[in-house]
């Protein structure tokens, strides 16, 4: 098999470093900034409050805005003895909204080597008043901890937006105060920029400062907070620009930050070239080594854009390790991009790339198949698949993978992939595409184009993400087609919602999910365990209970899913090729590499099926049958069967005419009992357990009825064509099946071009094989023209 088993349920989630704060200093003067908002909670406590020794976050706890629980947590943090990042955020359903949001212990996780999982975290969610409520928390921790002074993040000074009234007032003898105890040794929040000059600004007096080549920062993160600060006093909006790696160890050397109205792609860009870009240097440090601040649009100074700006600046955290080269941080709006279905995730850049790569496929490939969408002029989503992949579709796309990941691990660039599973088991791709955004209509052309180029062969399972926009245009591209959510998804949402809760509820959870045979089973089961644990109201299992036919194992064994694990995910089809840091000079090449070695191990198998026999265990007929049909992956499935269905008593407990019944248990254990019945007329066999209808593949239940019944060979409708060794010669379908003549012609052109290819392949290794090629096409062609 070559599905990699996903990680355990409950293993921490992977979240991205996030620092709020900065400071900065200047040639002549140090500007040291501190946390004086307030985080008012149910006692009217203040973050300063945080301070003194016995107040704890504790549930219950209520603040004006997650910023305000972010500076509480942080300050505790530093009082107890450790540092902290904001962890994931969760959006509503109903209008994409920040619903709640986790600020959790630096050490959380395992991306980085100073991170060990630890699972200390607090999360606060959105009430209908507006007010952010401390509703999950986790104090301890699996590390020591201590004094964080010299080590505390930077901080950036937070300034009251437009609009906003604090949550607590502050005095002037209170920000005194404040600095003074750092002068006495209490926790310094500060790290410094150097600025080459400091002005002030028309906001009480707030210190302004300029970029200029050769300022220095002691992180992208600094330079991006700089930045935006900038931008927001001089009155423009800004987006991430374009990164560079390194050739010798792909590490990122220099970053840019752009105008908003950068380039063209989008009706409200003007092509400004106004831009800042930082170098990392060899001590660590970032250093401006461009900048250009003209712009060829009127500003619009102390436009108040702070809290989007904020906001932006959060979503930059979040994907600094890969975030999209030209995500318009101007169109974020409290976190929700507005506009969706005209917003573009790509930068133009990729279609000059794509399309040059596209013009110089086809020219080698008949077959390869590109679209691209356009809206109002502007190049959108992007689709292609060469010929291997749809000649691939028509034999292996009964059962496909939507792999969309790139959403959930920042991929550079938002690409995804369809991906099926061949007759050797093994993944197999049939077509790529990168979405423009997120919208129910970038879904619904993609999954049109897709079909498009497949000529119309509509799969019969799905699995992808249970995203709505994803799952509307499954509905409306693919009515009849089944929709199995990712496994992979659930799993994350099932650590960050089910983490705080004892190890005896995640036992019978799973026990739950996986275990239960009937409806009337789960059902009994699922609620019992939400009344035993209090979860009556917990309204993300309230979605899933609502969704289950999507994802229970108890719902889908009856749709055929190609034998993909319930419980498991495909593994990625590209592996370490492409991945989050995959540089656009790079993409093309990687993804031919990845694409490559797939199907070198696809020709691998093909050689070992053709040269070796899995070698015989019984005395079965029905076992030599299937070794002589299937590949080596399936028959050693089957094989497994075969042996096992010996530890199984069957016994028929109802005849009525052709039709008979039994009862098939395991030996010594009465407890596991599948119900098998059976047609003589027709041949016609079921079982309770549904592996056939699942994978294809009869089970061990099924087996041992047919030995008791001396059948001596499989009724050839069990035994699946696109499992079997010549899955790749010939049509899986017929004229009977409902495809049209066009259709079926396709099929024809695609199978008979491959089978070509193989034999240019081999003819082209050496002058003896390629004047036997020659010569098997001229007797090929004498044959022809005898049928005529």
């Amino acid at each position: 098999m070559v599905f990699d088993s996903t990680p355990s349920l409950f293993n921490n989630t992977r979240s991205s470093s996030s620092d709020p704060y900065s400071e900065e200093y200047g040639n002549a003067m140090i500007v040291r900034a501190h946390p004086l908002g307030t985080a008012r909670a149910n006692n009217n406590v203040n973050v300063e409050g945080a301070r003194r020794p016995g107040l704890e976050p504790c549930i219950g706890l209520e603040f004006d805005s997650a910023d305000d629980a972010r500076e509480f947590y942080s300050v505790y943090a530093t009082r107890v003895g450790f540092r902290t990042r904001t962890g994931q955020l969760y959006r509503s359903r109903t209008d994409g909204s920040v619903a709640s949001r986790r600020f959790v212990c630096s050490k959380e996780g395992f991306q980085l080597n100073s991170r060990m999982g630890c699972p200390a975290f607090i999360r606060v969610q959105r009430r209908d008043s507006g007010k952010w409520v401390v509703d999950q928390i986790h104090k301890d921790h699996n590390h020591e901890l201590g004094d964080v002074e010299e080590s505390r993040p930077p901080i950036l000074p937070q300034r009251t937006p437009t609009g906003r009234k604090s949550s607590a007032k502050v005095s002037s003898k209170s920000k005194l105060k404040f600095l003074a105890e750092v002068d006495d040794g209490q926790p310094c929040f500060s790290r410094s920029i150097s600025f080459k000059r400091i002005k002030t600004g028309g906001d009480g007096g707030q210190p302004k400062a300029e970029p200029y080549a050769g300022l220095v920062f002691s992180s992208v993160d600094e330079a991006f907070h700089f930045y935006l600060r900038y931008a927001d006093e001089a009155g423009f909006k800004t987006r991430i620009g374009q990164l560079f790696r390194s050739k010798n160890d792909g590490s990122i050397t220099s970053r840019r930050f752009v105008c908003s109205k950068e380039g063209f792609q989008h009706p409200s860009r003007v092509g400004c070239g106004a831009f800042m870009r930082i170098k990392r240097q060899d001590s660590g440090t970032w250093m401006v080594d461009r900048l250009q601040k003209d712009h060829n649009h009127d500003l619009e100074p102390q436009t108040r854009t702070h809290t989007k700006s904020t906001t932006a600046s959060k979503k930059f955290i979040d994907e600094v390790n890969g975030g999209l080269d030209t995500l318009d941080l101007s169109e974020i709006n409290n976190g929700v991009r507005s506009n969706i279905s005209q917003g573009n995730n790509i930068g133009s850049e990729w279609y000059h790339l794509l399309l040059d790569y596209f013009q110089s496929k086809q020219a080698k490939d008949t077959g390869f198949f590109y679209s691209v969408q356009v809206d109002n002029g502007v190049c959108m989503s992007v689709f292609w698949a060469d010929g291997r992949s749809r000649f691939a579709s028509s034999q292996f796309g009964d059962a496909i993978v939507v792999d969309t990941s790139y959403r959930k691990t920042n991929y550079l660039v938002p690409f995804a992939t369809f991906v099926g599973v061949n007759h050797h088991k093994q993944p197999v791709l049939l077509g790529c595409a990168l979405i423009a955004n997120e919208s129910k209509e970038s879904f619904i052309w993609l999954f049109r184009t897709w079909l498009r180029a497949m000529s119309g062969c509509r799969p019969k399972s799905i699995i992808a993400d249970q995203d709505m926009a994803i799952q509307q245009a499954i509905a409306h591209v693919f009515p009849g087609t089944r929709h199995r959510f990712s496994m992979s998804q659930i799993r994350a949402k099932e650590r960050e919602n089910l983490r705080s809760l004892s190890n005896e509820f995640k036992y019978e959870y799973e026990k739950c999910i996986y275990d239960s045979q009937t409806n009337a089973d789960f059902n009994t089961t699922w609620n019992a365990l939400v009344n035993k644990y209090g979860l009556k109201e917990n309204v993300w299992l309230k979605e899933m209970y609502e969704k289950r036919e999507s994802w229970v194992p108890l719902y889908l064994r009856g749709t055929f899913f190609a034998g993909i694990p319930l419980n498991e995910s495909m593994e990625s089809l590209f592996g370490i090729f492409l991945n989050a840091e995959t540089p656009l000079v790079e993409f093309i090449a990687r993804y031919e590499q990845g694409l490559e070695q797939r199907r070198e191990e696809e020709r691998k198998e093909d050689f070992n099926c053709s040269n070796l026999q899995a070698f015989l265990q019984t005395k079965e007929p029905i076992e030599e049958q299937c070794r002589r049909l299937y590949t080596l992956a399936v028959f050693q499935i089957f094989q497994k069967e075969l042996l096992q269905c010996y530890n199984y008593l069957g016994i028929k407990i109802y005849e009525e005419g052709t039709i008979s019944r039994y009862s098939v248990r395991r030996c010594g254990n009465d407890s596991e009992k599948h119900m098998v019945t059976f047609s003589a007329s027709n041949l016609n066999v079921s079982c309770s357990c549904q592996m056939f209808e699942f994978e294809g593949v009869l089970c061990r239940h099924v087996l041992r009825v047919f030995i008791l019944l001396n059948m001596r060979e499989i009724p050839s409708h069990y035994l699946l064509h696109r499992w079997t060794r010549n899955a790749e010669h010939g049509l899986v379908c017929d004229v009977d099946s409902g495809v049209s003549c066009q259709e079926l012609k396709s099929l024809m052109v695609w199978s008979l071009r491959e089978t070509a290819c193989k034999y240019i392949e081999s003819g082209t290794t050496s002058i003896e094989k390629y004047r036997l090629a020659c010569e098997i096409m001229r007797e090929g062609a004498k044959k022809f023209c005898r049928q005529r």
